[in-house]
This record gives structure tokens, sequence and C-alpha cells, in this order.
């Protein structure tokens, strides 16, 4: 058995073995810290990101309109760019008032 052939020397409790697997970890990763500090270099900066979530959002935006104005409300989706349906879309909400 593989068990006989430790000596009470090499390990004498349970907690004296976790502690020695600790103090080990803690060795590596301090050498590990030390020698491998990486430089984040980010693909796409986040000034960057920003103007493309903008962006985005904007064309998001259009297509729904377009989506919305074209296929539920059963009109050509390249008039919802126009301003006459928006003047006219005002002039009903207003005229409710």
């Amino acid at each position: 058995m593989a068990l006989n052939n430790v000596t009470k020397e090499q390990v004498k409790t349970r907690e004296d073995f976790k502690e020695k697997k600790k103090s080990e970890k803690k060795e590596t990763a301090e050498t590990s810290e030390q020698t491998d500090k990486r430089i984040r270099v980010r693909l796409i900066p986040i000034w960057l990101r920003l103007i493309l979530l903008v962006v985005f959002m904007l064309i998001s935006v259009m297509a729904g309109a377009a989506v919305g104005y074209g296929v539920l409300g059963n009109g050509k989706p390249i008039d919802v760019f126009k301003v006459s349906t928006w003047t006219h879309i005002i002039d009903l909400v207003e005229k409710e008032k």
C-alpha cells in the first residue's frame, strides 16, 4: 500500500499538509505575479466602442421605425424618413388635446 510508505516526518497531520499546500501556492503566486505582468492591448479602444454603440443604436431605431411604419402600419418603409410623415403624426397627436 502506498499510504504505508509515507513517514511521519513528511506529513504530521491533515492541517499541516493544508498549510504546506497554502504556502506553496502563495510562493508560486508571488513568483508568477512578478514574471507574468501582462499589458492588455485592446483591439477596439473605448472611445471607438462608445461611438459604435451610438451608431448602432441610431441604426436600430431607424430600422425599428421603418419596420413599424412599413410592416405594422401598412405604409412604405421609406416614408418614415420624410418630414411630412412626422408633421402629420405630430398634428394627429396635438389634435387630440
